[in-house]
């Protein structure tokens, strides 16, 4: 396997996590019945986020490197707050 399809696949990989958050948000929003983001919407979104951001560096991307920055700091600051409630309500 040479090294362009490599990279081909960690980029496919990554879009294939990025969209995973989706349908998880979908099934817990289905079963609640309500809007719903849950804990791996975040980890997903983390996981596809990081490994486009390789992608992305890897293709010089600047466009999307800048993307892929922004949305990680805003997936990680997302599950700080969640991971903050949950430590909050346990602790009281």
């Amino acid at each position: 396997m040479d090294n362009n399809t490599i990279w081909l696949a960690i980029g496919f990989i990554g879009q294939g996590l990025f969209s995973a958050r989706f349908i998880v948000q979908w099934l817990k929003s289905e079963r609640e019945k309500k809007s719903v983001f849950p804990i791996a919407f975040w980890y997903f979104s983390i996981a596809g986020g990081a490994t486009l951001l390789a992608y992305a560096i890897h293709k010089e991307d600047p466009v999307f490197i800048v993307g892929q920055l922004t949305g990680l700091f805003i997936y990680f600051r997302n599950l700080y707050f969640v991971i903050y409630e949950r430590k909050n309500l346990n602790s009281e």
